[in-house]
């Protein structure tokens, strides 16, 4: 008996999916990994969000008993490399109760900008935790320590959760100079030095101001952001003209309808501006945006130029991924639970991965059925994505079944789904048979991106890795694995803490 089978050949499923199919259950670390790089607590196809949301808070707690310090070192993977916000704030709150002193130590990495801080504390409330106490309120005074005038016209909306001005009245913290007790004053809506603050002072201009001109001038001398802008003013064609020259990437990226019904992009000089700042590739990784982002844009603008550019900015975000090699097969699942935003985000990492493998790799569409997608290597991305749809049930073991059919020799299987197979053959049970035939050193990597917390694969299994998230760092993790092997949470495993401060 060879050892593969005396290892993996008698593992049986030990719990069900969705629907009801037979599965897998991972390691409570790995659960977690999934539950902090997925889940948004949307609906989704199998789940509502109280069902997510109870699912993520059983997670959080049990990991915060059983592995404190794995949890720490995720919640901050999750935060900076998956860029997800709510379920790390929730772990974070969580981990405060547990163990303070790995609160502290991962603050500051994981609430980044007033918006985090204003929903750490809504979920501490929620908690019934209050103000959390003494340990919270000292790592909220660090985080106010640097707010800065822009934060404070940005983020101080108020009725919408907790504001600044809330969080400054919970944590009182003690003001390093004149300006920044003005900022305070300001925040919390009591009288405040305004020459201190010569943003605050433009926008309290700006919005006494009686004419285009003057608005104009008061937005470009305090350099408002755009948020604070509409919400102080109806924008004409030529404020929004000003604004769009200060606009964040990603502002941009949100408000292109915007700006083309105002006219804006009429002016050739504006939309070439908006052009070269799509399609600049140190800007978009600064700005941090998901790809599937400039995948929902691209569905919903209509200028003809602008989907050009982010055609290109997809292909920019991808450019520094490292190639996988020719003998790759790659698996998208598209079956009816992938609807919606998770067939957005699969069919725009599996086309870039078969880039990466320079058109070589095998590209398949499945869902009960196997299609060749037969991609091109020259139209984009998101051309192409666009034109994917989902369709039937869901046979995770249909792809390799016809690889094993066709004899076709390949050294990595990479396969998107949210693993809610509910008919035909059970993956794993034919990728063994796809080893026992055809190559026995072939590896499987599973993207999964659903918080569904069932597995097509054991844990046993050392050939096969399990990746979770929507960003492209998620890419990137299969290329460096195909040559180094470690698993997800291997690497989570090992950060250090004492780095993170």
């Amino acid at each position: 008996m060879s050892i593969a089978k005396k290892l993996f050949g008698s593992l049986k499923p030990d719990t069900l999916n969705k629907n009801n199919y037979p599965a897998y259950t991972r390691s409570a670390e790995e659960q977690y990994l999934q539950t902090l790089l997925t889940n948004t607590m949307s609906n989704t196809f199998y789940a509502d969000r109280n069902e997510l949301m109870s699912d993520a808070a059983q997670l959080h707690y049990g990991m915060a008993d059983a592995n404190p310090t794995f949890m720490a070192k995720a919640i901050v993977f999750a935060r900076n490399e998956g860029f997800m916000r709510l379920q790390p704030l929730f772990g974070l709150a969580v981990l405060s109760v547990f163990r303070p002193d790995l609160f502290a130590k991962i603050f500051l990495q994981v609430v980044r900008i007033p918006s985090d801080l204003s929903d750490f504390l809504t979920i501490l409330k929620g908690m019934g935790r209050g103000e959390g106490g003494r340990a919270v309120k000292r790592q909220v005074s660090f985080f106010l320590a640097g707010v800065s005038e822009y934060w404070a016209l940005k983020y101080n909306g108020r009725g919408r959760g907790y504001s600044l001005g809330d969080a400054v009245a919970t944590a009182h913290p003690k003001p390093k100079d004149m300006k920044q007790q003005a900022l305070f004053s300001y925040l919390r809506g009591l009288e405040a030095n305004l020459a201190l603050l010569p943003q605050v002072e433009a926008l309290e201009n700006l919005k006494l101001a009686p004419n285009e001109d003057e608005q104009i001038a008061w937005i470009e001398r305090g350099r408002l952001p755009y948020e604070t802008v509409t919400g102080a003013i109806q924008p004409s064609k030529a404020v929004w003209e000003a604004l769009l020259y200060q606009m964040p990437t990603f502002a941009m990226l949100r408000h292109m309808n915007a700006l083309q019904r105002a006219g804006v992009l009429e002016d050739r000089r504006n939309l070439d501006y908006m052009v070269s700042r799509l399609t600049d590739k140190q800007a978009l990784t600064k700005a941090k945006i998901l790809p599937f982002r400039l995948a929902t844009a691209f569905r919903q603008v209509e200028h003809p130029q602008l989907r050009d550019a982010l055609r290109e900015a997809v292909e920019l975000t991808f450019d520094n991924l490292p190639e996988l090699g020719e003998h790759t097969a790659i698996f998208l699942d598209i079956s009816g639970s992938m609807s919606g935003r998770y067939l957005e985000i699969g069919s725009v990492f599996a086309l870039a991965l078969y880039k990466k493998t320079q058109g070589s790799s095998l590209f398949w569409l499945f869902d009960t059925e196997v299609v060749d997608a037969k991609p091109s290597r020259k139209d984009s991305i998101l051309t192409q994505a666009a034109q994917i749809q989902t369709r039937g049930g869901t046979d995770t073991g249909a792809p390799v079944r016809k690889l094993i059919q066709d004899q076709k020799k390949v050294d990595q299987i990479i396969i998107i789904t949210d693993e809610q197979q509910n008919s035909g053959s059970p993956f794993y049970k034919r990728l063994k048979q796809y080893r026992s035939k055809v190559n026995r050193d072939a590896k499987a990597f599973i993207v999964d991106i659903a918080p569904y917390r069932h597995a097509m694969v054991p844990m046993e299994d050392p050939q096969t890795f399990y990746i979770y998230g929507w960003s492209d760092t998620v890419l990137s993790y299969i290329a460096q694995s195909v040559q180094g092997y470690s698993t997800l949470t291997e690497r989570v495993g090992a950060l250090d803490l004492d780095d993170l401060n």
